[in-house]
């Protein structure tokens, strides 16, 4: 075996991504992160809530892992932000009850606190609640303080991951299915996948919904199923009268951690979610409904003083979290077959765990395969944030322009996105292993089409900025997995019988 191990890390989210900068660090590894989707983190890292949880929810006696790496993985989270300029921040999280009965139900969540060393944790009232939060709902009695809970840019995150991790020497390789791990005399030899054959020493399940299939390829837990549980969400504009300055949420039931009111990194509210288990076969199922939005909306109701009118709704969205049995993340290396690794199940709080889990992983392969890390000495922590001219001062844009006229030009006006930014973020979408530059992966990199609009305005302008960039007609661009089908000239090909 050479002292360079190569790795296949199944799956671009937030927890597989982590992975692979984290393995980035070490001279072992050659490694190629893998994703079936045309971009990363589109699966459950995408469509959440955006919350880096303090960890005082998590109970160490049924679930250890998920204690210890919550807790570690929002201390690492301050860093990993820093040093990859993730829009992120720490305002606090209040856990509101309206009753005797919640109230009861909240004190518990002060001794896991105390147990999962969680800083800061305490019970507060009335008075104290409505200075931290003034826009809190008339009913609240009171709250669960958790000064160390956060908020971050999901999406951002991720390619921010990603593209340390490619600058570090991981290969992406997006549109890229694995139907399997191959297995021959108790070793991994590899994946396979519908671009052929990937060979590795490792292979890294961090499949999220999918991990289950995965899994069982490679012969290991053979009974082992993640079912889709579904979270509907409402996103606001950001225009309206009644923002929360702080985490809030409902008090959590066996379920769910409870419904979620927030002022995204963004600006946006955000409530939600549901948590509605689906059919182990439902794992594309992100349909929202009536019934769902009318429950987020009643139960946010109990946190804000005034309610945002409906009107000044401008997205609806569902997302899958993945949900393995008895909520317990799979996360382990086997030697048999050697080199399998799964980080699968990993379910709330997996995106505040991400970073933790990674280096969680790092140490099993070492240990279980008695490889000896060995750091590189060129490491780069670091990576920047796309140029952008919203909320920058005039005599800064000036100045922007004056090197490149294309500031100069606005596409977006809700998020005031110029031309510039597009073919930035187009550039390293081509430098991070993007296979295909889709428009929706444009507006997480840049904002154009996260406003009042929601691309009504701009995004044939986006389109057009991609199609003369790439060489590409204007009906090739595409959105997220189908073409824009919009240009000069469209041709109806129509089969006539009879």
């Amino acid at each position: 075996m050479s002292d360079k191990y190569r790795v296949v890390i199944v799956g671009a989210g937030v927890v597989g991504s982590s992975i692979a900068r984290v393995l980035s660090m070490y001279e072992n590894f050659d490694i190629t992160l893998v994703e079936k989707e045309p971009d990363v983190g589109w699966g459950a890292s995408k469509a959440n809530t955006s919350i880096v949880h303090p960890g005082h929810e998590e109970e160490p006696d049924v679930h250890p892992l998920r204690a210890k790496l919550c807790v570690k993985g929002n201390e690492m989270w301050r860093t990993w932000a820093k040093e990859l300029e993730i829009p992120v921040t720490f305002p606090g999280e209040l856990m509101v009850f309206t009753n005797d009965e919640e109230e009861k139900k909240a004190r518990e969540y002060i001794k896991l606190a105390r147990l999962n060393n969680v800083p800061g944790v305490r019970i507060i009232y009335q008075e104290e609640l409505r200075v931290l939060e003034p826009n809190i709902a008339r009913e609240a009695k009171g709250a669960v303080y958790a000064p160390t809970g956060g908020l971050i840019s999901p999406f951002e995150a991720v390619i921010a991951v990603v593209e340390n991790a490619v600058e570090n020497g991981v290969k992406l390789m997006t549109e890229t299915e694995v139907l399997g791990v191959k297995v021959s005399e108790g070793r991994v030899k590899g994946v396979e996948t519908n671009r052929g054959f990937i060979e590795a020493d490792i292979v890294i399940n961090a499949a999220g919904l999918y991990s289950d299939k995965i899994t069982h390829s490679a012969g290991v837990e053979l009974n082992f199923q993640v079912k889709p549980r579904k979270g509907e969400y409402l996103l606001f504009d950001e225009d309206i009268p009644v923002k929360p300055t702080r985490v809030l949420h409902t008090t959590p039931t066996p379920i769910t951690k409870g419904v979620y009111a927030i002022t995204t990194v963004h600006g946006n509210v955000l409530i939600g979610p549901t948590a509605e288990d689906l059919p182990i076969e439902a794992k594309g199922d992100a349909s929202t409904s009536v019934k769902g939005l009318d429950y987020v909306y009643q139960e946010a109701s109990k946190l804000l003083r005034e309610m945002p009118p409906r009107s000044r709704v401008i997205r609806t969205f569902a997302g899958l979290r993945p949900e393995p049995p008895g909520g317990h993340w799979l996360i382990k290396a086997y030697s048999d077959p050697w080199g399998f690794v799964n980080a699968a199940g990993i379910r709330s709080p997996g995106f505040t765990s991400a970073p933790a889990i990674a280096e969680y992983v790092a140490n099993l392969i070492s240990e279980t395969f008695d490889i000896k890390l060995v750091k590189k000495t060129n490491w780069n922590p670091y990576r920047r944030d796309i140029t952008r001219l919203n909320n920058r001062p005039l005599s800064e844009i000036d100045e922007l322009i004056k090197k490149n006229p294309a500031y100069g030009e606005i596409v977006c006006y809700c998020k005031t996105v110029s031309k510039a930014e597009i073919l930035e973020a187009v550039d390293r979408m081509i430098k991070t292993g993007i296979k295909t530059i889709t428009l929706d992966g444009l507006k997480f990199r840049t904002y154009a089409g996260f406003g009042m609009c929601q691309g009504a305005f701009c995004r044939w302008r986006i389109a057009k900025i991609v199609s003369e960039k790439l060489g590409v007609p204007l009906y090739d661009v595409t959105v997220k997995r189908t073409k824009y089908g919009i240009g000069d000239v469209k041709t109806l090909w129509v089969e006539r019988k009879g």
